[in-house]
């Protein structure tokens, strides 16, 4: 039978049967107690030498099915080939629609079947050829949620609680913003990149840094790094992932702040998350444990009714005086809240709120796709723009590569991703076997809401979106402005009038969107314009609107203090060379002390581009994009040591392909923001030019109108040239010892087992969202299990 600990399972409040602690769980978590540094040895001798046996409990029913009770369930029939055969050519008829067929306008449904039937086959076949032949899951060995089991960070959680939450703390701004400015370049270049992009480099990463992660205690990226890599290895990939996480970080709130900049309608209904995520914390902690669904379907109504009582407010004298708010005052306000956020305790904001957003945002993207079935848009933007083979862009400067994969970031791969996997995510996860649909799978789910937005995108007037997502010193951030740029760019087929935009912003309930940059409001605009007819009607589209903003805002929300917390992770790793107190989550003073740091780092950012003369989005999303990307790269390079010292050889392609494609883009993205003579391009030529017009006594350059507007340029510039050169130092140095130690693993060289000792499991979790029979049987044995040992259910036994 199947060792199990003294203690034995118990069922947690979100349920499904999980187990107490079993040997390990009492000490602090110290995963590298078993290691010697520069120890030598196979990965077999360092798996016999370090599992730790448990005793048995000859009436517990077995942890896992074996290969032969899964395989009836794997076994192809004439039903599955037929299946698969129809979503295959579905799908192979949305990619000829949208890459081979040219006319006028495209249907927007073959976006939809193109990407789901792409995400399904590659879930179905890719991801089952790297978790087989890669990863090789064990259900029999813990995980870290067991074996270090503290009821607060390491909980074994429901595979489809968590599912939602890896899914929440992901997908934040970048799916829904990359895609939006991307459209400048026509629909089809960003919609490849971002559905073979995430088959073949997002999921990959998320999935396999969740994997290294887990069977490493749920260490950090950056300790992973610096175990596997060495000292300057170490230090680079430190440097690397506390630096991008703060541009990071200060992006995701920028959008929110340009999106809710002058909306008061906007601000209410936003503001009113907080109250509304700090009530469903308290009804689960004390109210109703355990009851997720329930208090979900509460939050779901109290935001409905906060987006429709936005209306109201906004039409008051006392609304408009306390929520009409400009971008610099929000800006401080989302620094406010991010430290509050990051500081308090995980149920009182973080979790409540995960359970609600991803309600939403997965709720709100399968309604938008449904919708673009039954609606079926026609869209007249071009598979390939004007601005496709310029560099010239009013939306985003740069050519296509690399500035398209730069700037779809977080829709087909993102190194922030890389930070969830080895932050929270690996803490929680039940069962290895569980890893492939939350990492590989959730990835997927973010791609889907970056094809969506693409889409929301380009079904709305090319004229409404240039004079969205152009900067303010471009327009003038009046109609009459707006209208006359948008006009000047020469774009065939567009004419947009003053009129036309007054009347979008009266049918959203703006006083305006002209210069709405960030693409959340692009992204609302076209939401709305989809939605509005199916549901409701003209009368409708304002409130569709300002869902789409309030569903935006929870999925950057979300991300932004989830990331402050990550990185005050990180930040507390690395003092703890200075002082073990940092690494201990009781002690106040240093969780306030890192969180400060983390907030003040991104904050500052943020401030900085929310009062960028240029464009704060506009100037900063490259340098985030290729942060982000380089961020991704760093992942995959760790992850390729890690397998490589596995003993895997021409499997490791899987993760050296996307590792080498994005080390190109990156490092040329950052070549070009460096060195490029463009001044709309690169940042220090930029710097240059607005620096030497000062000097010359000028008062003007180009969008900046004021001396003090380009005293600013100069400034941001030389900060945003500064942090190019850093990341793309400590991401090359990071790349290079990784590459070197994979070659050492391949000659047999430097073999080094840097994973947790394995501990038995001893209790069952299903793999999939939907459970096979064999797996249902099983759990009804384990239900069984536990009704005749009460003593041993959490639930019974702690509430």
């Amino acid at each position: 039978m199947t060792p199990t600990s003294p203690s034995g399972p118990h069922r947690s409040p979100g349920g499904g049967s999980h187990a107490v602690p079993g040997p390990g769980a009492d000490r602090p978590h110290t995963p590298d107690t078993a290691r010697t540094p520069g120890e030598e040895h196979t990965a077999h001798e360092a798996h016999e030498a370090r599992t730790t046996t448990v005793t048995t409990d000859p009436d517990q029913p077995p942890v896992a099915l074996t290969e032969e009770e899964h395989a009836p369930y794997r076994r192809w029939t004439p039903a599955k080939i037929a299946l698969w055969s129809g979503i295959a050519l579905l799908g192979g008829l949305g990619w000829v629609m949208l890459a081979l067929v040219r006319g006028e306008t495209v249907n927007a449904i073959w976006f939809v079947f193109a990407a789901v039937a792409s995400y399904l086959i590659a879930y179905r076949f890719y991801a089952t050829v790297i978790d087989r032949h890669l990863v090789r899951p064990n259900d029999r060995r813990a995980t870290p949620a067991e074996y270090n089991y503290d009821g607060k960070d390491f909980v074994p959680t429901d595979r489809r609680i968590l599912y939602g939450h890896h899914f929440a703390a992901i997908a934040g701004a970048g799916p829904l913003v990359g895609p939006v400015l991307a459209a400048q370049m026509g629909y089809l270049p960003g919609t490849i990149w971002i559905v073979v992009g995430v088959i073949f480099a997002g999921a990959v990463q998320d999935f396999l840094v969740l994997v290294a992660s887990t069977r490493r205690g749920g260490r950090s990226l950056g300790r992973m790094a610096r175990d596997e890599l060495g000292v300057i290895g170490g230090i680079a990939a430190y440097i690397a992932t506390l630096s991008i996480m703060l541009i990071i970080v200060a992006i995701l709130a920028m959008v929110v702040v340009n999106s809710l900049g002058e909306s008061t309608w906007g601000v209410w209904s936003v503001g009113l998350t907080i109250p509304i995520a700090v009530f469903m914390g308290l009804y689960l902690r004390y109210l109703r444990p355990g009851k997720v669904f329930e208090v979900s379907l509460i939050g779901v109504v109290l935001l409905l009714l906060a987006i429709a009582s936005g209306r109201w407010v906004s039409q008051t004298g006392w609304g408009e005086a306390l929520f009409h708010l400009d971008r610099p005052v929000l800006a401080l306000i989302i620094i406010a809240y991010g430290f509050l956020a990051a500081v308090l305790p995980v149920w009182v904001l973080l979790a409540p709120r995960d359970y609600l957003s991803t309600f939403m945002k997965v709720g709100t993207i399968v309604m938008l796709a449904v919708a673009i079935v039954l609606v079926r848009p026609e869209i007249s933007v071009p598979a390939f723009s004007e601005f496709a083979s310029r560099d010239d862009g009013p939306v985003f400067t740069g050519a296509l590569f690399p500035f398209l994969f730069v700037t779809i970031a977080c829709g087909a791969l993102s190194g922030f991703h890389a930070m969830i996997s080895s932050g929270t995510s690996p803490k929680l996860v039940e069962k290895e076997s569980q890893m492939k649909m939350i990492g590989y799978g959730g990835m997927l789910m973010e791609s889907f809401v970056a094809v969506m937005a693409l889409v929301a995108a380009v079904s709305i007037d090319r004229g409404i979106y240039f004079a969205m997502n152009s900067a303010a010193t471009a327009t003038g951030g009046t109609v009459e402005g707006a209208a006359q740029f948008v006009n000047s760019l020469g774009l065939t087929g567009v004419n947009v009038d003053p009129a036309t935009l007054e009347e979008t912003a009266r049918n959203v309930g703006e006083e305006s969107i002209v210069s709405r940059t960030g693409g959340a409001p692009t992204l609302a605009v076209g939401l709305s314009e989809i939605m509005h007819r199916l549901v409701g009607g003209p009368g409708m589209q304002s409130f569709w609107y300002h869902f789409a903003i309030m569903f935006e805002a929870l999925f950057i929300l979300t991300s932004v203090d989830a990331g402050t917390r990550v990185a005050r992770f990180m930040l507390a790793d690395l003092l703890a060379g200075v002082s073990n107190k940092f690494q201990d989550a009781s002690w106040r003073p240093g969780v306030w002390l890192t969180t400060a740091v983390m907030v003040l780092g991104w904050g500052s950012i943020l401030y900085m581009g929310v009062t960028d003369p240029l464009g704060g989005i506009n100037t900063l999303f490259p340098l985030f994009g290729i942060a982000n990307q380089l961020l991704a790269a760093v992942a995959l390079s760790i992850c390729l040591v890690i397998f490589a010292r596995k003993g895997h050889r021409w499997t490791l392609l899987i993760i050296a392909v996307p590792m080498l494609f994005t080390a190109v883009i990156t490092v040329y993205g950052s070549y070009l923001k460096i060195f490029s003579p463009n001044p709309k391009i690169g940042y220090w030529a930029n710097h240059m030019a607005y620096r030497d017009a000062l000097a010359a006594g000028e008062t003007s350059l180009g969008l900046a109108k004021t001396v003090e507007d380009m005293r600013t340029v100069v400034f941001n510039t030389a900060v945003q040239g500064s942090l190019s050169i850093l990341f793309v130092v400590c991401g090359l140095i990071v790349m290079i010892v990784s590459i070197l130690r994979t070659l050492q693993a391949l000659r047999g060289k430097n073999l080094l087992d840097t994973e947790d000792p394995t501990v038995e499991s001893h209790y069952f979790a299903p793999s999939g969202m939907i459970p096979h029979g064999g797996e249902k049987e099983l759990q009804k044995q384990w239900d069984e299990y536990l009704r005749r040992h009460p003593e041993k259910d959490l639930v019974g036994s702690h509430h």
